[in-house]
């Protein structure tokens, strides 16, 4: 009689993540594995929150934070562009790089088990292992979701459906995380060790077309000049290979805008856990400002995934430069009439904003750039936003904890980001697609 629920929400949540087509391509297994990632992901976030924010006061809190980004996020930004290229050199085995991830993941999480209630130094080398670990996750992802693609569903609502897969994982995910802290601090990573335990067997149980490279090449952020090497690519009989930056200005302006956006994420996740331990939001204490926030955030993101999914994938420029200008229109306002209301609605908006930025940049790839480099430019765009939101981080807890001043900072950069994108997105956007758009 107990399984009997049980059984019949798995049997719910199979048909949904199997529908139209997801099922028969394959797409339906990656959306359950990145909804298992971000299972063990929160969990493991929450485990270092308790340790390295909420267990001391604010000023510590702070120091440790910093060290935190010192140890983990620093030797990030050098590591991730080489993540890109070093995977790209394996696309014969993306099934074992995502099990690989999720394997280290667990035994990572296994490790800091037993200095996450001290909060000493070793824990910080394994968060940053568990940190490249996951991105490299994302980055092979990125790559997988074109092999997977059902006749039947655009790559824009493939994407929403893998990260709404993963968003509602993360809303079940976060309260079974602060169940097990009650027990004590190591059980979150415990359970996060069994969930990538999990994930592991799930990966390279996804189909084995994920690790065909046929008709596959490298993109690069330039392409290979026809002017440098003329003679050499004619005697080859070899055509210039494409870049990014080649293939349309809609793709480069679009990640313009997306890593801005970035920015603000990773900007508003450290600046406002530090402000709102110190001015929580009107009459609540700072655990439940932080809540509400985190839950307005999440909220946007889910609502901005639901969204993209429903919608057709026509006009992501315009798309792309609406919601950057709706999320510098929102920061500017929250910085003149600042207030515990317009600091909710900023998350809400940066949420919906980053969700529909980020489908609406897919779909850009999608149509512009050429078959043989498209996983490959997923790759490369998705490193460089990772990249984005560590640089918003770090401008986050480096500045001094005054919401008027956090507002107008993250108004520049949006703005910074508006004046190098916008207007060249909307030009492209009249001039129309320089390549046929692929179903």
């Amino acid at each position: 009689m107990l399984r009997a629920p049980f059984a019949g929400a798995a049997r719910g949540v199979r048909r949904a993540t199997h529908a139209h087509g997801a099922g028969e391509s394959g797409l339906g297994k990656l959306i359950e594995l990145h909804a298992v990632n971000s299972a063990g992901d929160m969990m493991i976030t929450i485990a270092l929150a308790s340790t390295v924010f909420f267990s001391v006061p604010t000023d510590q809190a702070r120091g440790r934070v910093a060290l935190y980004l010192a140890v983990t996020m620093a030797p990030f930004t050098l590591l991730a562009p080489v993540i890109g290229p070093l995977l790209d050199r394996i696309p014969h085995g993306r099934r074992a790089a995502m099990a690989g991830s999720m394997l280290t993941r667990a035994l990572l999480a296994l490790m800091m088990s037993d200095a996450v209630a001290s909060g000493g130094l070793e824990l910080y080398p394994a968060a940053l292992g568990v940190l490249v670990a996951s991105k490299a996750y994302g980055v092979v992802r990125s790559a997988v979701v074109p092999r997977l693609l059902p006749p039947r569903i655009a790559l824009v609502k493939a994407n929403s459906r893998v990260t709404l897969g993963g968003l509602l994982a993360t809303g079940v995910a976060a309260p079974l995380g602060a169940g097990l802290h009650q027990l004590g601090p190591a059980y979150p990573l415990y359970g996060a060790c069994a969930v990538f335990a999990f994930g592991t067997y799930l990966s390279l149980s996804l189909p084995h077309k994920v690790d065909s490279a046929k008709g596959e090449a490298r993109a690069r952020l330039t392409a290979d000049g026809p002017v440098r090497q003329p003679a050499r690519r004619r005697k080859a009989g070899r055509r210039p290979r494409p870049g990014l930056r080649t293939v349309g200005s809609s793709v480069l302006h679009g990640l313009q805008a997306n890593g801005s956006l970035r920015m603000l994420s990773g900007f508003l996740t450290f600046f406002l856990a530090f402000l709102l331990r110190v001015h929580p939001l009107g009459g609540l204490s700072p655990a439940f400002s932080l809540g509400v926030v985190a839950i307005a955030a999440g909220a946007g993101n889910a609502l901005g995934t639901a969204i993209g999914a429903l919608l057709r994938s026509r006009g992501p420029e315009k798309m792309i430069a609406l919601v950057l200008t709706a999320a510098l229109g929102t920061t500017i306002v929250a910085a003149v009439l600042y207030s515990a209301f317009f600091v909710v609605v900023v998350a809400a908006v940066a949420g919906i904003s980053q969700a529909l930025g980020k489908q609406s940049l897919d779909a850009l790839i999608q149509r512009d750039v050429p078959e043989e480099v498209r996983t490959s430019a997923f790759a490369r765009s998705e490193t460089l936003l990772q990249m984005c939101w560590v640089v918003g981080g770090a401008i986050g807890i480096l500045l001094p904890l005054n919401g008027v001043v956090g507002m107008s900072v993250a108004a520049g950069f949006l703005a910074l980001g508006a004046a190098t994108a916008v207007r060249g997105l909307l030009t492209a956007a009249r001039r129309g697609s320089p390549h046929p758009r692929v179903a």
